[in-house]
């Protein structure tokens, strides 16, 4: 029973820390370190919500779960359960396996939905969109709206529209092309996957979906600073607001764009000359690892 109650308590320790980065403010000062801390979160969690109904079916062992498993499995081969095991503690271990067949299976229809929607949006680039020598690297859509987005995978695509050529000038828009190749460059589309799947597994839990929104703003935000790295602040700020005056459009599915989340947040944010917190971005990532550690750990012993 003691191990379920750590598993419980790694899942309430899951919820506290989710609770403390989604309101602090520290993580828009250091995105990439908070954006590990939240992937630690969710894999914490993930592994605890299998692990405590396994470990509440296998406590008459009164071992580590991984140990109990390995043990309850060879009970079963031989057909040998040992007193006090019964039906409602091998429901218990089947409910953890459902949880984490639920989890894998989310996983890889995420995986599924989101690689169809980038083959398709890759194919109608092929037959709409063009090169421009004045944006190497890049595609164009002859549209007025202003879009810009990264069509990440193997070979990713940065994609800016004729609006966006328009109204952006040559800064801006050098500052614009450097943020969506740090979406394809650092592959934020698979540091959202896993949110993604957990909303899908997890829908009950609001805080979870909530993560999910969280993550994709410091993705947002860890991309500008890779450019204003390049390009200082103020031509990314600009284009940020200009694409938040002309009413900015929503990347297509399965693509990373430029403004889709808290303009005027991330203007602000770049205007803010702030150091990142390094002795809090140390402790947050003692945290994560001391969360993830810990179901593992019953795990594998």
């Amino acid at each position: 029973m003691a191990y379920a109650v750590h598993f419980a308590a790694t899942v309430l320790a899951c919820y506290l820390t989710a609770q403390v980065l989604a309101a602090s403010t520290w993580t828009w000062r250091a995105p990439r370190v908070a954006i590990v801390c939240w992937q630690a979160v969710g894999l914490a969690l993930g592994l605890s919500a299998m692990g405590l109904p396994m470990a509440l079916g296998v406590a008459p062992y009164d071992r580590p779960t991984g140990s109990a498993l390995l043990a309850l499995a060879d009970d079963l081969v031989h057909g040998t359960l040992p007193v006090g095991v019964g039906a409602v503690h091998l429901g218990l271990v089947g409910v953890g396996f459902g949880i984490g067949a639920v989890l894998l299976g989310t996983t890889v229809r995420s995986v599924h939905a989101t690689v169809r929607a980038q083959r398709r949006h890759r194919d109608l680039l092929a037959l709409v969109a063009r090169r421009d020598p004045e944006v190497p690297g890049a595609l164009v859509l002859d549209h007025p709206s202003a879009a810009a987005y990264c069509l990440p995978g193997v070979k990713p695509r940065v994609v800016v529209s004729a609006g966006a050529l328009s109204m952006l000038d040559r800064a801006e828009l050098a500052a614009v092309l450097t943020h969506e190749r740090a979406h394809a460059q650092e592959r934020h589309d698979l540091v959202l996957l896993p949110f993604t799947a957990l909303c899908r597994a997890l829908p009950w839990f609001g805080w979870v979906r909530d993560a999910h929104e969280r993550v994709a703003l410091l993705v947002e935000m860890r991309a500008d600073d890779k450019a204003r790295e390049l390009h200082a602040e103020a031509p990314l700020a600009g284009a940020l607001r200009r694409f938040a005056a002309a009413g900015h459009r929503i990347a297509p599915a399965g693509t990373l764009g430029l403004g889709d989340r808290d303009l005027d947040v991330r203007v602000q944010r770049l205007l803010v000359a702030d150091r990142p917190p390094r002795l809090l971005g140390a402790a947050a990532l003692t945290v994560a690892a001391t969360l993830v550690s810990l179901p593992v750990s019953l795990f594998l012993s």
